[in-house]
């Protein structure tokens, strides 16, 4: 008998006909003879409803409230799809964050997990219950609401599966696997059998919406054996895995397209070129809990410099307050912001042991009249910032220069 801990996303769980179909997912792992843990999202398009909803009172997505209103969706879905599974006859409870102790800090919106009392969790399950958790909440140390930000259910089931040292993580959504590039986009994409934890990690941070980034890295942290699968097609998946001993990252030299619209940069111009001015622009803008993406700084000119970085659409408000206010500060010239860009990637481990990765890259894009205003780079990524315009041309041209489609 194994432990197994399966997650729905909102496609998944988007209406009656559908949680009846999960519910026989479900079943199907307990009829195996498995003890089975599920953790729900809200119904498609349910945490939007909510979200605006709270805005329209004047909440804020890093309201303590904003949690309280956005965490029922979740709430409601563990419900429905307990009533499914009891009304074919198995004995299902379901849960919220605060019955199974998820503990996070106080992020309101974008919560980190800091501990998991799996006890609640194995005591239902020696009493032969299925499990069906809320996912995407918790609570803090004062015992408030809080949530996980989007995609946090992914976040939750890798967290519970770690917790309860669960045997398998499969990761139901509506799409049967990884892919090499977003199906919607190049035509040819092709399902990866196996994608590797440091792959994973970049596609997930480079606009890929299969998982979390956060779930990713909670699994390869704690060595979870994690599968993506769809809810509606039957197979396998795909395996995100270490790589092993056996295998040879010599074959392929990319792996992976990815593409990312959900892209802001911010430009700061003429700022005093001195030691501690960066320090001073991005802990002040990580304090706000927005994440920064790519930092390109000029070369001072008569001791002042253009400082150029990028953060998400979600993030820009905020973080161009921030930014305007320190340039004040700062007797900056002047800043700008561009909400109309997107970046453009390729991964894989096997770029390592290869060479000719980035010139293939720029010339694929040169050749497309595509100008490059950023770049980042890592032992298996490359990224570029390009015009939004572009950006499906960009991803199909990569996938098609790296023979990355289907095989013939």
């Amino acid at each position: 008998m194994s432990l197994i801990v399966q997650k729905f996303g909102g496609t998944s769980m988007g209406s009656i006909e559908r949680i009846k179909q999960v519910a026989g997912r479900v079943i199907k792992e307990k009829n195996e003879g498995n003890d089975v843990v599920v953790v729900v999202s809200a119904m498609s398009g349910e945490t939007n409803r909510l979200l605006d909803l709270a805005v329209k009172m004047g909440g804020k997505q890093d309201d303590m409230e904003t949690d309280l209103i956005i965490s029922s969706g979740e709430q409601i879905s563990s419900g429905l799809l307990s009533l499914a599974l009891k009304n074919e006859g198995y004995d299902a409870v379901p849960m919220l964050g605060h019955q199974v102790r998820i503990t996070t800090d106080e992020s309101y919106g974008k919560a980190r997990i800091s501990s998991i009392d799996s006890e609640n969790i194995r005591r239902m399950l020696k009493s032969g219950k299925i499990v069906v958790i809320a996912g995407f909440q918790g609570i803090d140390s004062n015992g408030f609401i809080t949530t996980l930000g989007r995609g946090g259910s992914d976040t939750t089931a890798v967290a519970v599966a770690a917790a309860v040292k669960a045997d398998r993580c499969d990761i139901y959504t509506d799409v049967d696997g990884v892919y090499t590039a977003d199906p919607n986009i190049v035509q040819d994409a092709r399902r990866l059998d196996v994608v590797y934890f440091d792959e994973m990690i970049e596609m997930s941070s480079l606009g890929a919406k299969v998982l979390q980034i956060r779930s990713v890295e909670f699994a390869m942290k704690y060595g979870v054996n994690l599968f993506v699968k769809s809810t509606f097609v039957d197979g396998n998946g795909t395996q995100i895995k270490f790589i092993g001993e056996e295998e040879s990252m010599e074959e392929l030299q990319v792996s992976s397209v990815a593409c990312d619209k959900d892209e802001a940069k911010i430009s700061i111009r003429g700022i005093p070129d001195r030691p501690g001015i960066a320090a001073k622009i991005f802990s002040k803008i990580s304090s706000a809990n927005i994440v920064v993406d790519m930092i390109i700084q000029n070369i001072s000119i008569e001791g002042h410099t253009d400082l150029t970085f990028t953060v998400s659409k979600k993030d820009l408000k905020k973080a161009l307050e921030i930014t305007e206010e320190l340039a004040k500060e700062l007797d900056a010239k002047e800043v700008l912001s561009d909400d109309k860009i997107a970046k453009v990637s390729v991964i894989g481990v096997g770029m390592r042991n290869h060479y000719g990765t980035a010139s293939t890259m720029f010339d694929v894009l040169a050749k497309e009249n595509i100008n490059i205003m950023m770049i980042s780079t890592s032992e298996i990524k490359i990224s570029c910032v390009i015009d939004a315009k572009y950006a499906e041309l960009a991803a199909r041209i990569l996938h098609d220069a790296f023979n990355l489609g289907r095989q013939n």
